[in-house]
């Protein structure tokens, strides 16, 4: 992630997301850890729509090894949101997924965070397992150079 805050041109996919009144903490904003749920909700969500990752049945699974969010505006119910989703980095069993979370139109990410995914055999959930080429060539479509 940059040290300037992210457009929506930096992003290949994107997952619209509804806020919720349950979302609002004391201060009449969302609350943080809601934003961790959204990023792992738009990684989730790429998986599953490039037809990598069937829930139920995948041999080879993600399990989040680090996150991480940085906050630049607030977002508030009823805000609309929509989640950019792009792959900074893919190594040989993991990937470094970046997602920009925006604000109803807006073009500057209002909020920016990441998560790594080890991928492991599924029946262990411990061996680091080398990415399989359908999840590699998913990932071509959603790696950019940021701005």
């Amino acid at each position: 992630m940059s040290k300037q805050r992210a457009k929506r041109a930096d992003y290949a996919m994107f997952v619209p997301i509804a806020t919720r009144w349950m979302d609002n903490d004391v201060y009449g904003h969302i609350n943080n850890v809601i934003y961790y749920s959204w990023i792992d909700s738009a990684v989730a969500r790429f998986l599953t729509s490039s037809g990598f990752l069937h829930i139920p049945t995948a041999p080879v699974i993600g399990l989040v090894v680090e996150t991480q969010c940085r906050y630049f505006a607030p977002i508030a119910f009823p805000d609309d949101i929509t989640c950019g989703v792009r792959c900074a980095r893919a190594g040989n069993t993991s990937v470094r997924y970046e997602v920009g979370i925006f604000r109803n139109d807006e073009d500057e990410a209002s909020a920016e965070g990441y998560l790594i995914h080890v991928y492991v055999d599924r029946a262990t959930q411990k061996t680091p397992t080398p990415l399989p080429d359908n999840l590699r060539a998913a990932l071509q479509r959603i790696t950019l150079n940021p701005s």
